[in-house]
């Protein structure tokens, strides 16, 4: 039952992500959400820049680290953590005041931003490694709340781009909080040898996991930058329909991927340090069925379903280029997160950073080098992201290696039936809802063929439990 409401958190987490997208859509004028839009991407690749480290080195150390070790290793990521605060806010806010498409004042709140989500992150990654998957759960609920309900205030109340970052800030802030009350952290001194080392092996490790995570995000921010430099001011509708796009189906794979990892992955570090070597590729395998099958359903249920929610939710004057991109963001940010993540599991695994490095810098590079030349031939931000999943099935392919020679197949008859199910789905696409009555049987049906799948692949069972013939 903890598994399961660990999934229902993160099925919260990704409408909430959703219901805020289109709620500010609607708030904030296009020009407004253009920036919220830049600003936000901005400061979530800061802050993957400068905690994403410290984030990867504790899952992959304090999953298999014993009770006194975690106990240091605690309080050596939260020193690292604050050493990384006062060195992002020092240089970023020098940076803040020459960035010309971002004023100084929402550019310094971006700052503050990154800051406070990458300490609110690090705690609850903490959280989860202490075997509290249930109280990580509600936390992560709890901050989804409240960044629905302080970024639409701040936006409703000012309508503009800081006073809906700053409602995002006071959300996160709340959050971390709430955190400490409900699982305090005691911190303790440790000795500065000691110390040293632990921040060496964090660094090691970390830096070079996070600096392939930082230019993975780039890609979508680098994609962003090519379009919006290109239109301008010029087509403010179409730019803020992309925008609106390539921000709504983002979410949705990195709440849900993030979310699989948060309640698989731990267990998969303890097979593959203190297990046999059978148990580690059952545990991988078991990963991967969850995330493969979970994100092609998914697929399939965007497609269907952007249509029916653009009607509902997107502002009149963006409609048409959001549906235009809609479809081409999705597929993009599918490809996307099993190039970042499902290839990346063996690596992780084996401390292999620098390979992750140089996949996702051939994946920047690649879609750098068809997506400038594809806006400037057909100045449709369509084709760019069209060039972008090309691009991205290349370096898949190509990067797919390591997890081939560690041999965990996934259940190949599970996954065609996930194939087959988000097919089906994404055909709903082409079925107006007249009505109410007949959405609703959409999501009844969708859902009856969701739940179906859970219960057939039975991915909330532990690994050597779950490994049935499909």
């Amino acid at each position: 039952m903890t598994r399961l409401f660990a999934l229902v958190g993160v099925v919260y987490q990704s409408a909430a992500a959703i219901i805020l997208i289109f709620l500010l859509g609607r708030v904030l004028s296009p020009l407004a959400y253009a920036k919220f839009s830049l600003t936000l991407a901005s400061s979530q690749l800061l802050s993957v820049l400068m905690f994403e480290w410290l984030q990867l080195a504790g899952v992959r150390f304090l999953a298999a680290a014993r009770e006194e070790d975690a106990a240091r290793l605690r309080s050596s990521l939260f020193a690292a953590a604050l050493a990384s605060a006062i060195v992002l806010l020092v240089i970023g806010g020098l940076a803040a005041a020459v960035v010309t498409p971002i004023s100084a004042s929402v550019g310094l709140t971006g700052l503050a931003l990154a800051v406070a989500q990458g300490a609110t992150d690090l705690h609850f990654m903490v959280v989860r490694v202490s075997n509290r998957l249930g109280a990580a759960a509600f936390l992560l609920i709890l901050r989804a709340t409240l960044m629905v309900g302080g970024a639409t205030a701040g936006a409703w109340l000012y309508g503009t781009a800081n006073a809906a970052l700053v409602g995002m800030l006071a959300a996160q802030i709340a959050s971390l909080f709430a955190g400490q009350l409900l699982h305090p952290h005691v911190l303790r001194s440790v000795a500065r040898p000691a110390l040293l080392e632990d921040w060496s092996g964090f660094a090691r490790y970390g830096m070079l996991a996070a600096g392939a995570s930082v230019l993975h995000l780039s890609v979508p921010v680098s994609i962003r930058f090519v379009v919006v430099s290109a239109l301008g001011d010029a087509a403010p509708a179409v730019t803020a329909g992309f925008s609106m796009a390539i921000d709504l189906l983002q979410r949705p794979f990195a709440v849900l991927v993030a979310a699989i990892h948060t309640v698989n992955y731990p267990e998969v570090v303890h097979q593959f340090e203190r297990g046999s070597a059978n148990d580690a590729r059952a545990a991988v395998a078991h990963l991967l069925d969850f995330i493969m099958c979970a994100t092609m359903v998914m697929l399939g249920g965007l497609i269907g379903f952007l249509p029916d929610a653009g009607q509902l939710f997107v502002p009149p004057s963006i409609l048409a280029s959001f549906l235009q991109s809609s479809t081409a963001a999705t597929c993009f940010y599918f490809m996307h997160c099993h190039l970042q993540s499902t290839l990346a599991i063996v690596p992780h695994l084996t401390k292999s950073a620098m390979r992750l490095v140089v996949v996702a810098l051939c994946q920047l590079l690649l879609v750098l080098a068809v997506a400038v030349p594809t806006q400037a031939m057909t100045a449709a931000p369509t084709y760019v992201l069209i060039s972008a999943i090309v691009a991205t099935g290349v370096v898949i392919v190509l990067a797919s290696g390591p997890m081939l020679r560690f041999g965990a197949a996934p259940r190949w008859g599970l996954v065609a039936a996930s194939v087959a199910a988000g097919a089906f789905i994404a055909t709903f696409s082409a079925i107006s809802s007249p009505s109410v009555v007949w959405l609703m049987l959409k999501i009844a049906i969708a859902a009856a063929i969701v739940a179906l799948l859970a219960w057939k692949g039975r991915f909330l069972e532990a690994a050597s439990a779950s490994r049935a013939v499909v």
